[in-house]
């Protein structure tokens, strides 16, 4: 017996890049220095291959960032060849029937950014807002949805924990780093919004989100501390922009059991080959508690690492199967983009944890989809999940 979970009429399914991670030839940003990506995938030069492999899997929508060091490689010096080449990938995309979710900044920033404090220096929120609306004015008919920034809290750390550019312990420039990006955020909403005019423009963020829940649930303490958990890592940040939102992305990785004060703890039955717990359900209450905000959600990021391809088809069935039961429960989720299409640089892993739902050869540069690719691209087709109840 088979159960066929048929998901909303225009629901959209894809997957998603990033430039630093995938394009190769970055050589003028603040990861380049202490995390080269060298070649990477080659997809600069090589998209039109890699849209190809988008439309044979049957996806329709595709998520990538635009790099801000390529745009604008000096403070106020925009390059017109590259913007003419992402206005070339934008164009492809078009022209094979895939919507286009746009980021304008996914980690990487321009050097002469970093030079002067990156995010954490207040003028970064004009310098943002004049390279986004420069983005704007060029590309707005040929872009679907536009992504501020990508998992803000993610990246803020990299000015706390000392792992990630620039390499500081600072917790000021930390608190510093998430108050400009909120107020990056609204500036670019509300400038989008004013040139758009009359035109539809969406607007939104990629929020990595996970779900707590007590380690002990009859212990008060267990149960204060995911609350405070819920409301810094997963609210706060969506609080202070929820009026300046058009849609809400979310990226689901993780599953904590908190226990008092703040020890998190995984079951870890089931792991990613980084040690990532592999936790489908999980999805389903990371976007229940997005209801509030009463705005459509697209899953921005959903994958795990895994070079053998053992455990990614199961990994998509069962976090689709949760996906689809909270919108059976009335939740506007309107898309699913997997990450990765394609394996890539890892930011400080390097390149061999394995996201791709296509393999990538580093010596060749050869794509291969792996297995549940073609899973995935079933489910795409259909517009549904087919569930094999034995």
């Amino acid at each position: 017996m088979s159960e066929i979970l048929k998901f909303p009429e225009g629901f959209l399914w894809g997957s998603a890049t990033a430039a630093y991670q995938v394009e190769g030839g970055i050589e003028n940003c603040d990861w380049s220095k202490d995390f080269p990506a060298g070649r990477a995938c080659g997809q600069y030069n090589r998209y039109e291959e890699d849209f190809d492999l988008i439309k044979k899997l049957n996806q329709n929508v595709h998520r990538f960032s635009i790099e801000w060091s390529r745009i604008e490689p000096e403070q106020g010096r925009f390059d017109q060849k590259e913007i003419e080449h992402y206005r070339k990938v934008l164009l492809a995309l078009k022209s094979r029937g895939i919507k286009t979710m746009v980021t304008l900044h996914h980690f990487t920033s321009p050097l002469w950014l970093a030079r002067i404090g990156g995010w954490s220096n207040s003028k970064v929120v004009f310098y943002f807002s004049r390279f986004s609306e420069r983005v704007f004015n060029e590309y707005q008919d040929l872009v679907d949805f536009w992504i501020t920034i990508n998992e803000p809290l993610v990246f803020a750390p990299g000015y706390l924990l000392g792992i990630w550019p620039p390499k500081k312990r600072n917790p000021i420039l930390f608190l510093k780093v998430i108050k400009n990006q909120i107020s990056s955020h609204k500036k670019v909403y509300e400038v989008f919004h004013k040139l758009a005019e009359q035109k539809t423009v969406r607007v939104g963020i990629a929020k990595a989100n996970n779900f707590f829940e007590p380690a002990n649930s009859r212990s008060f303490l267990d149960r204060f501390s995911v609350r405070i958990a819920r409301y810094f890592w997963n609210d706060y940040f969506l609080k202070k922009i929820k009026n300046h939102l058009d849609f809400i992305g979310l990226n689901y990785y993780s599953h904590k059991k908190v226990k008092f004060p703040w020890l998190a703890r995984n079951d870890n039955k089931v792991v990613s080959d980084m040690g990532w717990e592999i936790y489908p359900e999980g999805i389903y209450h990371a976007a229940k508690e997005l209801k509030d905000y009463q705005k459509p959600i697209y899953i921005t990021e959903n994958g795990l690492a895994d070079a053998k391809d053992e455990k990614r088809k199961d990994s998509i069935k069962e976090h689709l199967f949760w996906v689809h039961k909270a919108i059976g429960e009335g939740l506007d989720v309107r898309g699913y983009l997997h990450w990765s299409l394609i394996d890539n640089f890892e930011w400080d892993k390097g390149f061999w944890p394995r996201f791709g739902l296509v393999e990538m050869d580093y010596k060749t540069m050869e794509r291969k989809p792996r297995p549940s690719a073609f899973y995935y691209a079933n489910i795409c087709k259909e517009n549904a999940l087919i569930i094999n109840n034995h």
